[in-house]
């Protein structure tokens, strides 16, 4: 299959300058980028697209050679992943330091050294919370394990009293370079596993780690009128730095529970109020829920089911302000079970009421519905 012209990839002219091209690859790259965009294959092969288009272009020694000659003039050089040999081939991990840096958390534009400062790893912490507590606010303590600098030896990893040495194998790279053939691969130092260093003597109770996992309890504030899918962002609370870095955060993922009597939709509530086909019929007073406590509905007379009734800020007040949602109940007429024969027969007798009025304006809904079928069918015929 014939490849697509870089330029059309990345979407600028054939002149355009570097500042051009690496301005329309970051943001090509931050839309299409596999972890913005899970189990999408479409994605994937666009970002992998973008990323050879760049690794030629953003090259003027290779972006000579395509303007030239074409995708021929590049191809064992670029657009696979690794570069044909020489400096080529730890050109495209670099693409990644320069470019993402400063879209996905990275330093700078350049690799960061194996033991400088790193930002410890955030955290999320999956909280529950019972509706009312929610909607009116709380304070919840939650344990959280996480990794912290171990006191011992102050996140070193050595022994206290020991030194460390620079890794003989990398020399304190942190990396080594495989070549085979046309090949060359960079991957972690197998001696010092990143670290470019070697501990003569690891820290007895970190073993080198230089952080120690522990659980720590906190507790949090929960504003009023959380919903599921808010976050709380507790700084600093996360995983602790490396090599001196700052500690990540943890963020509280709230999730609301089912209630038995309400269910929530944004700043509303709502909720089925089941009546007697008596009330619904002559009408009445009912005492309904809130979640300030009760409060008196007026049921009319002739109260059809599935009607609602809206009692204005008897909701929730929103976490980011504005005016309280409203309570929607919804009348739900009650057929009666476990009547006696003096019951069924007072029904029997109100039927029979029903037929011998031979009117239809007891039953509009019905009426209405049979007159439809009876229509519907005569249209049916041939």
């Amino acid at each position: 299959m014939s490849k697509r012209d870089y330029y059309e990839v990345l979407g600028v002219e054939k002149g355009a300058d570097q500042k051009e091209i690496k301005k329309a690859y970051r943001r090509l790259a931050q839309k299409f980028h596999p972890d913005r965009n899970p189990d999408d294959e479409t994605a994937a092969e666009k970002f992998r697209d973008v990323s050879d288009a760049y690794e030629v272009l953003s090259d003027e020694q290779k972006r000579a050679a395509y303007d030239q000659f074409g995708h021929a003039g590049v191809d064992g050089q670029g657009g696979g992943g690794f570069g044909g040999g020489g400096a080529g081939a730890g050109d495209f991990s670099d693409i990644f330091g320069d470019v993402f840096g400063d879209i996905f958390g990275g330093g700078g534009g350049r690799r960061r050294g194996p033991n400088a400062p790193a930002r410890g790893s955030d955290l999320r912490y999956n909280l529950e919370l019972d509706l009312e507590n929610a909607v009116a606010g709380t304070t919840v303590d939650i344990r959280v394990p996480r990794h912290v600098t171990c006191d011992r030896c102050d996140g070193d990893g050595a022994e206290p009293g020991t030194s460390k040495d620079t890794c003989p194998t990398c020399q304190g790279m942190g990396q080594v370079r495989m070549q085979q053939g046309f090949f060359a691969v960079q991957q972690t130092c197998p001696t010092c596993h990143g670290t470019g260093m070697q501990i003569k003597v690891p820290c007895h109770k970190c073993n080198a780690e230089g952080r120690v996992r522990e659980t720590r309890t906190l507790s949090v504030k929960i504003p009023p009128g959380v919903d599921t899918g808010d976050r709380i962002r507790l700084n600093g609370e996360g995983e602790s730095g490396v090599n001196g870095g700052p500690a990540g955060d943890l963020y509280v993922q709230v999730a609301i529970k089912s209630h038995p009597i309400f269910q929530r939709d944004g700043k509303h509530l709502q909720c089925d109020v089941p009546i007697n086909f008596v009330d619904a019929s002559l009408g009445g007073e009912l005492e309904v829920p809130t979640l300030d406590g009760r409060v008196k509905l007026k049921i009319p007379p002739e109260t059809q089911t599935g009607r609602l009734f809206r009692l204005r800020g008897k909701g929730v007040k929103p976490v980011r302000g504005g005016a309280p949602g409203d309570l929607l109940c919804k009348v739900v007429i009650e057929t009666p079970v476990n009547l006696n024969e003096e019951q069924k027969d007072l029904l029997r007798q109100l039927q029979k009421s029903f037929d011998d009025s031979n009117s239809h304006s007891h039953s509009p809904k019905k009426t209405g519905f049979f007159d439809s079928v009876k229509k519907f069918f005569e249209e049916m015929k041939p």
